[in-house]
């Protein structure tokens, strides 16, 4: 009797054992795979983090070289590149986690998309500004024939005024609007809510012209929000057939060199409405650039 006691007890204790040797062994499958399952995040935001320091360094690479060509789309590049600059400083302080690297690599995106618009408007100004410069020493060259052939000189006299017709025009590039939250201090901050926006502002730019005429140049500002409402001052002005309500001018001193011009609407009296708005800029009848943008 006391031997099946001492068996049932030793029988007892067997199973215990047994049961707290199967839950430290589950107890150590558990922290061995939280641990590779961690050491395999770590090295994924590792490499995540890497990837979008190069791409933006790629990116800066890609705004020096452009900077180099000195365009009049110079102070845009390097404004642009600054914010390059700045995110690749913020990214390396960055512990790389997940939350962090989604943000950076949306910003990286952001900065992407506005690197080809300017690159796209740099080269385009370097083509314009090449074929003006070629326009114009084939009109000289053209002169100088057209004394030796007088025969032909009232046809070559039309088509020099058609060339230069068209080379002498003012080209309109880089047209940008922002709305604009406006502190009691003064301080401007650029914002994509509807609610905050106290003002919005408009830029565009003048390209470099050496065959253009000099002097004022008035363009008209069209500002139309998601309603179809045009805000502003909404006066209108007939060009021939053609009637154009606009929401305020502005005049801008033209020498031949490349300008930037930007005004604001102020939205006092305008209740700024989420949606698209629209902007077109005009040279009196004919419009030379637009855009539109997108209010929270």
């Amino acid at each position: 009797m006391e031997n099946q006691k001492n068996n049932s007890s030793l029988k007892a204790i067997v199973v215990v054992l047994a049961l707290l040797l199967a839950g430290s062994l589950a107890y150590i499958f558990k922290m061995t795979t939280d641990a590779n399952a961690l050491q395999t995040e770590l090295t994924t935001e590792k490499g995540e983090k890497a990837d979008v320091l190069k791409q933006l360094e790629q990116l800066r690479a890609t705004y020096d070289q452009a900077i180099a060509d000195n365009t009049a789309l110079s102070d845009d590049l390097v404004a642009e590149r600054e914010k390059v600059v700045n995110l690749i400083a913020d990214l390396k302080k960055s512990k790389g986690d997940a939350a962090s690297m989604a943000k950076y690599r949306d910003q990286y995106n952001k900065l992407q998309s506005n690197m080809k618009v300017l690159i796209a408007e740099n080269e385009e100004l370097k083509k314009q500004n090449q074929k003006l410069t070629t326009e114009r020493d084939s009109t000289v060259l053209v002169l100088g024939e057209a004394k030796k052939f007088n025969d032909t000189l009232v046809v070559q006299n039309e088509n020099l005024a058609k060339t230069v017709e068209k080379g002498s025009k003012v080209t309109v590039m880089n047209l940008r609007t922002q709305a604009i939250k406006v502190r009691s201090s003064g301080k401007q901050i650029e914002t994509e809510k509807a609610r905050r926006a106290d003002q919005l502002k408009v830029c565009f730019a003048l390209a470099a012209n050496s065959i253009a005429k000099s002097g004022d140049k008035t363009y008209y500002v069209q500002i139309i929000d998601s309603k179809n409402n045009v805000l502003g001052e909404k006066k209108t002005e007939n060009f021939g057939d053609m009637s154009l309500t606009y929401s305020f001018t502005t005049t801008v001193a033209y020498n031949n060199e490349a300008v930037d011009v930007c005004e604001f609407l102020d939205g006092k009296g305008v209740d700024f409405e989420k949606g698209t708005y629209y902007v077109n800029i005009f040279d009196k009848g004919d419009l030379v650039s637009k855009t539109s943008f997108t209010l929270k």
